[in-house]
């Protein structure tokens, strides 16, 4: 099935990043939300971020919210290094199933496109 899905792991703790909420937007002309989900126990979503007639070709965004995640599992200062993780990708074929990971700590974080 063609979709769009993510998970997010933790490397501060070494576990997944339950309870982060993520946002997805499709970014064309103007930047339109498609849907936010929390993340589940393994760090995943329940249901594909965007699948069906939603999941075209273009460019998207998803949002990582990890400030508020962090501020429950360390002391992070007023204004932390990072708040929201923003990935820009492109879909160029959705006949194909995308998934876009994100590693994070509160001081750092890759991506990159997985299966």
């Amino acid at each position: 099935m063609t979709k769009l899905t993510t998970h997010c792991l933790d490397t501060f703790s070494g576990k997944p990043a339950k309870g982060v909420r993520v946002d997805v937007y499709f970014v064309s002309a103007n930047r339109t939300k498609l849907n936010s989900a929390i993340l589940n126990n393994n760090g995943r979503t329940d249901k594909p971020l965007v699948d069906g007639i939603n999941f075209k070709e273009g460019e998207y965004e998803l949002v990582f919210f990890v400030g508020d995640y962090f501020k429950n599992k360390t002391d992070l200062p007023k204004t932390p290094f990072l708040n929201e993780v923003v990935i820009k990708f492109g879909i160029s074929d959705p006949k194909e199933h995308y998934h876009v990971p994100l590693l994070v700590s509160p001081w750092s974080y890759s991506t990159y496109r997985g299966s």
